[in-house]
């Protein structure tokens, strides 16, 4: 739509027009700001007025459209968990006595407090009783086992080189601060953050009763600070050609000595799995070099902070406070903690995922809704069938592979074909750490229990989740139920709004098949890059133009993104966009899109995107997050795909006075 029907369209948008009748778009015109032009800047004119009366709740660091979701949920799953709660006589061991229980656990402040520090103790002991450097490793390895501060993170996964079975991948860690930048930068604001690290780790020592906290935090910083050094940035560690390296454990010994492989393996059962895929090999065997060189006293405060810092959210006030204060206040400016409340909501939700949203989907995802969730995707499907076919940078080898894989698609909408079971796990009222450690170890045991085996297409993540993703490995995309909740998707509103919005999202997931990671895996999830040499020079053509237009993106005044990082997702960004319009398009067949509200199809379409990503950050969290995000900040999130598709210019006559105009051929097409 071109010229004065563009224009007439946005006029009587503006003017607020409308006819009675007619289906809802799903827009709420007070939530626009009419004195900014869509063709400036889509994401204001669409959420201005929303950001003028939005404030950010004090217990967040950002707040938009999927926050708000979020708290809708946990809202429903809060009275969810309550009413299970109150019933009487739950019987041991069963799911609603572990939901019940459990969440009364974190609201249990009383014997939290009267338990004290006393409560890791234990704990404490062990890290006390290390002597030898396979002590250490064996202790990092327990509290890897446990998901409670052990140096590195790990999932377990599908192996791409066996099909069928599990494999463990490790990934580089050992730092507590957001990013090696901020250990090794020469800058006032990051220097004044490793002083305020410095405070908190003394603080840290001295409730755990340690003789010289100042020295062990001093220390503690010395090392993490030579970890930093060998660590790789946030862009190297998204790069899929250079993440995927395999090794046994006899291997390890072998190639990077100075670490007990073994040792480290054995309490998380490692030892059983054919082997190990080290996201950053570089960074381990400096890491298994620089033990040798750290004295034991070091290492046991190193373990010992990471312990206590993973475990404060489940102690009492002085843990809770000191550890709020600095990765709360100082890293992001949060003002002020969750409440308790919502981390119940939230303890529920990662241990018990499954249980609890078996009820949700009960209430929440009615059959009628999955059904048109489905046809939105199948829509997808099909437009992405088009868009390879007609792909001028895809050889004809690759758009036959990028077809099959299209093909053998796996797709997830709402919750699982199968629910776990969590018959064993203990929960008791009366123990939040208890709770917590239990909860850890039985979920390690569970994910390691077919190491070697083959694997069972669990999802990652509960139904009650506002999010999605694509696994490589599985050539699964998993669309969870909460997700599709206004302002994402409105089962009462017209399609147009609900395509640019989690149509949008749901090709961005797909899209990942096919980008410099999907590449490298093949219809079956096996790892076989089925690029060209050619197909690869010109992705990274579009990439790398991509890359430059996001570099002049600033998320606050000085503060510039890293358009390299976030280039990968930006790319999906464009994609999706991109398909979700054209499945639009054909889900209309030979029909003309309504206009509702006075916006034509196509402008409800593009509206609906940059809703999506209605957003408010907190400064300090921006300038935290800019240069390690892979994600831009939403509010460039939204001009910045727009910026770059015909469409939209063509819906709303974007021209060249325009701020989001951008010349044709500086336009970046990628489906």
């Amino acid at each position: 739509m071109r010229g004065p029907l563009a224009a007439a369209l946005l006029a009587a948008a503006l003017a607020g027009a409308g006819a009675a009748g007619q289906p809802r778009s799903g827009l709420d015109p007070a939530e626009f700001d009419r004195a900014v032009a869509p063709q400036d800047d889509l994401f204001r004119h669409v959420n201005g007025a929303w950001l003028k009366r939005t404030v950010i709740p004090g217990d967040r660091v950002t707040y938009g459209a999927f926050a708000e979701i979020v708290d809708q949920t946990d809202q429903t799953l809060r009275g969810l968990i309550e009413r299970i709660a109150a019933r009487p006589n739950r019987p041991r061991g069963s799911p609603a006595q572990q939901i019940g229980d459990l969440y009364a656990s974190m609201m249990n402040v009383d014997e939290i407090e009267r338990r004290g520090a006393s409560a890791i103790r234990p704990q404490l002991q062990r890290l006390d009783a290390m002597r030898t450097a396979r002590d250490v490793a064996a202790e990092a390895g327990y509290l890897s086992s446990i998901a409670a501060g052990g140096p590195f993170g790990g999932l377990v996964g599908l192996d791409p080189l066996n099909r069928g079975a599990v494999v463990v991948r490790v990934t580089q860690g050992g730092i507590l601060l957001p990013d090696r930048d901020y250990y090794l930068k020469d800058d006032a604001s990051l220097a004044a953050i490793r002083a305020a690290y410095a405070a908190y780790l003394t603080r840290v020592f001295e409730l755990a009763g340690r003789a010289a906290p100042g020295e062990d935090a001093r220390a503690v910083l010395a090392f993490e600070t030579a970890l930093a050094r060998v660590s790789w940035t946030e862009a190297e560690s998204r790069n899929a050609a250079l993440t995927y390296t395999r090794f046994t454990l006899r291997q390890l010994a072998s190639e990077m000595p100075g670490f007990d492989w073994a040792a480290w393996a054995r309490p998380q059962g490692i030892d059983r799995s054919p082997a190990v895929i080290l996201a950053q090999p570089s960074f381990f065997k400096a890491f298994a070099a620089l033990i040798p060189r750290t004295p034991i006293a070091t290492l046991r405060a190193w373990l010992l902070a990471r312990y206590v810092t993973a475990a404060a959210p489940y102690l009492n006030r002085a843990f809770e406070d000191a550890r709020y204060d600095f990765f709360g206040v100082t890293l992001t400016g949060q003002e002020r903690p969750r409440e308790r409340w919502k981390r119940g909501v939230s303890l529920v939700n990662a241990f018990l995922g499954d249980a609890l949203g078996r009820l949700y989907v009960e209430r929440q995802f009615p059959d009628p809704t999955r059904a048109r969730v489905q046809k939105i995707l199948a829509s997808v499907v099909d437009a992405y069938r088009a868009a390879l076919k007609e792909s001028d940078w895809l050889s004809p080898s690759a758009r036959r592979e990028a077809l099959d894989k299209l093909s053998s698609l796996s797709t997830g909408v709402g919750y699982p074909a199968q629910w776990r079971s969590y018959r064993g796990l203990e929960i008791a009222a009366d123990d939040l750490l208890g709770n917590w450690q239990r909860a850890l170890t039985f979920d390690n045991q569970y994910r390691l229990g077919n190491v070697g085996g083959s694997a069972g297409g669990e999802w990652l993540m509960p139904p009650q989740t506002v999010n999605a993703y694509y696994t490589p490995a599985a050539n699964e995309i998993v669309l969870p139920a909460a997700i599709f909740q206004p302002p994402l998707f409105d089962a009462a509103a017209d399609e147009a709004v609900n395509y640019g919005a989690v149509g949008a999202l749901i090709a961005h997931e797909i899209g990942h098949a096919f980008d410099d990671r999907g590449r490298r895996y093949d219809a079956s999830g096996a790892v076989r890059d089925w690029w060209t040499a050619a197909d690869a020079q010109r992705f990274e053509e579009r990439a790398a133009a991509l890359a430059a237009q996001l570099d002049r993106y600033e998320a606050l005044p000085g503060v510039r993104v890293s358009g390299a990082l976030a280039a990968a997702e930006s790319l999906a960004d464009l994609g999706g966009l991109s398909v979700a319009l054209r499945a639009y398009r054909m889900s209309l067949g030979n029909r003309r899109a309504p206009v509702i509200d006075g916006l034509a199809g196509e402008q409800r379409f593009f509206m609906g995107w940059a809703r999506m990503w209605r957003s408010k950050e907190r400064d300090a969290y921006l300038r935290s997050t800019a240069q390690t995000n892979a994600y831009l900040p939403p509010m460039l999130r939204a001009n910045a795909a727009v910026s770059n598709i015909d469409g939209f210019f063509d819906a709303f006559g974007v021209k060249a006075e325009n701020r989001l105009y951008r010349a044709p051929a500086e336009r970046i097409r990628i489906w």
